[in-house]
């Protein structure tokens, strides 16, 4: 109703972004589609790398179907590097529903550890944003510093505050109100991490497994997130089922 009467503005967005590459492209909008061609699963099958494993150099993210998979693959890769285990615990305080909690209550580390900034800088310089992979380079206290691809500069990382907002209604105004806040390092362990958390987000480097999917669409998802088919690995091959 509230639609049959107002004023609206349509607008379509029809300029991809994330991808450059008109094939890689086309194919996509194919697999959203669920009309892929013969060719065009070829071509995509054509990524599959079994046992494919990259170099502590090249920062590729495993996106998979389930937490628990994710969680695994990232504990066999921290359990693997050398080092002590470094823990750091998130403040809480006042109202804060544990069901959107923004980053990990206990998030251990360790030197050498493939991490993602899980929080945008919100300082002028903007050197890190949601998304972006790095790896942890040294610790000292309550700082973590990472280094990002090849980037020169290293990142000094320390906690930072989320807020849990409020809204009322005073008279006809709408009022804010800080009912609680959650302070953390902002990183993820990030050898790993579901495909739905992965929404939004874009890799140059990614190795897919959609084999145990379970929603309609998680390959799509998957797939999309990478910004090129040459970064793209598969590690099972796709059907048209996926």
């Amino acid at each position: 109703l509230v639609m049959q009467k107002a004023a609206y503005v349509r607008i379509e967005l029809n300029h991809v972004f994330r991808q450059r590459e008109q094939a890689f492209v086309d194919i996509l909008n194919e697999v959203r589609n669920q009309q892929i061609s013969a060719e065009s699963l070829k071509l995509l099958n054509a990524r599959y790398v079994p046992d494919f494993k990259p170099t502590p150099e090249d920062p590729y993210i495993t996106l998979t179907t389930h937490n628990g998979i994710a969680q695994q693959i990232n504990t066999e890769f921290l359990d693997a590097l050398a080092g002590n285990e470094v823990e750091f615990t998130a403040t809480i305080r006042g109202e804060f529903p544990k069901d959107a909690y923004p980053a990990e209550t206990s998030l251990k580390l360790k030197i050498g550890a493939q991490v993602m900034f899980v929080k945008n800088d919100s300082s002028a310089e903007k050197l890190f944003y949601n998304g972006k992979i790095g790896r942890v380079i040294r610790i000292e206290d309550k700082t973590v510093y990472v280094q990002c691809g090849r980037e020169d500069k290293e990142l000094a990382v320390e906690a930072l505050e989320w807020t849990n907002v409020k809204y009322a209604l005073d008279g006809e105004a709408i009022r804010e109100d800080n009912a609680g806040s959650f302070a953390q390092i902002p990183l993820k362990l990030a050898w790993a991490i579901t495909i739905h958390k992965s929404q939004g987000l874009s890799f140059d480097k990614a190795i897919i497994d959609v084999s145990e999917s379970f929603a309609h669409g998680q390959a799509y998802v998957a797939l999309s997130r990478c910004t090129s088919m040459e970064g793209l690995v598969l590690r099972s091959k796709l059907n048209i089922d996926n």
